[in-house]
């Protein structure tokens, strides 16, 4: 819910309501808020129950910087361990991306995309690069979704896929680790361009 903007940064936590929704007692709703605090995505006031945390413009921009690293390492190190399988789940996403952006639908393009990049991650073999980056992209939720609105964004994002696995594909590693570098530094610049309010 959060993640789809239904409940937006700064607003409480109506435990009961949710749990009523839910139809779930609030325990689990609260054990689901301590979780989501633990990643970032929520936090606690003393007295008040939880909110949801608000990120500001410099914590996401340093964020981006982090996953431009995060992400060119797990490039090098996915093109070294990629396998036909995982080519063909890429190249999968990579179509449904595709689609997604000529229909105009940017909910699908966003969780296509966020699938994508946790694909990538996890080809890299690396798992404690891939609890970082599951944090990193948690917290960037509510950022990232609002770079990736306009067609025209989408489809620039797509076309550094296409680029990303094409290196994987070639076997480059160097090539792999700089297409997946430029696409986060990308991402960040359409950030910054919605936030400006260029498109």
């Amino acid at each position: 819910m959060i993640a789809a903007g239904e409940i937006s940064g700064g607003e409480r936590i109506n435990e009961k309501l949710l749990a009523t929704r839910l139809g779930v007692s609030r325990t689990p709703i609260r054990e689901a808020c301590r979780s989501l605090e633990r990643i970032g995505l929520l936090k606690s006031v003393m007295n008040r129950g939880f909110f949801v945390r608000e990120l500001s413009v410099k914590d996401a921009l340093d964020i981006y910087d982090l996953r431009t690293n995060l992400f060119g390492l797990a490039g090098r190190l996915a093109a070294e361990r990629v396998t036909e399988d995982d080519i063909r789940e890429l190249e999968q996403l990579y179509q449904e991306m595709d689609m997604a952006v000529s229909e105009h639908d940017g909910v699908r393009f966003y969780n296509l995309n966020t699938e994508f990049h946790q694909k990538l991650v996890d080809t890299s073999d690396n798992g404690r690069l891939a609890e970082i980056w599951r944090g990193l992209e948690s917290e960037l939720q509510l950022f990232r979704r609002r770079g990736l609105i306009h067609t025209t964004s989408m489809l620039s994002s797509n076309r550094e896929h296409r680029s990303i696995l094409d290196a994987l594909i070639s076997g480059g590693s160097w090539q792999a680790g700089r297409a997946m570098e430029r696409h986060i530094a990308e991402g960040k610049a359409r950030l910054l361009r919605s936030l400006s309010g260029t498109s």
